[in-house]
């Protein structure tokens, strides 16, 4: 099940830390719908020195199948909850999918 990433809105980390997550956005070049590979959600460092040095991120490009434009994908995690960025994309088009652990 695909879930919409709201711009104001941060997914929840406990659902997510840990995991791996598709993605899927349009490209604003072409509107061609791109899926990427799986992401890990990294956890953020409760180990920090302080508060803002918590935040952990995972940092990918994806190349759009229809142009070619090149996307950079960030995974950011932090104990507020994790936030999908796509590069050149509408605010609101992403979304993701938690895979489903292999057993």
């Amino acid at each position: 099940m695909w879930i919409t990433q709201k711009p104001d809105q941060n997914a929840p980390l406990d659902e997510l830390q840990g995991r791996a997550v598709g993605l899927k956005f349009e490209c604003n070049h072409c509107h061609t719908e791109v899926f990427t590979d799986l992401l890990g959600v990294p956890t953020p460092d409760p180990m920090a020195d302080s508060l803002a040095d918590t935040d952990q991120y995972e940092k990918e490009e994806v190349k759009c199948p229809g142009c070619g434009m090149v996307h950079t994908l960030e995974v950011d995690a932090t104990f507020d909850g994790v936030k999908f960025k796509v590069s050149d994309v509408a605010p609101g088009s992403v979304s993701y999918q938690v895979a489903e652990p292999k057993g």
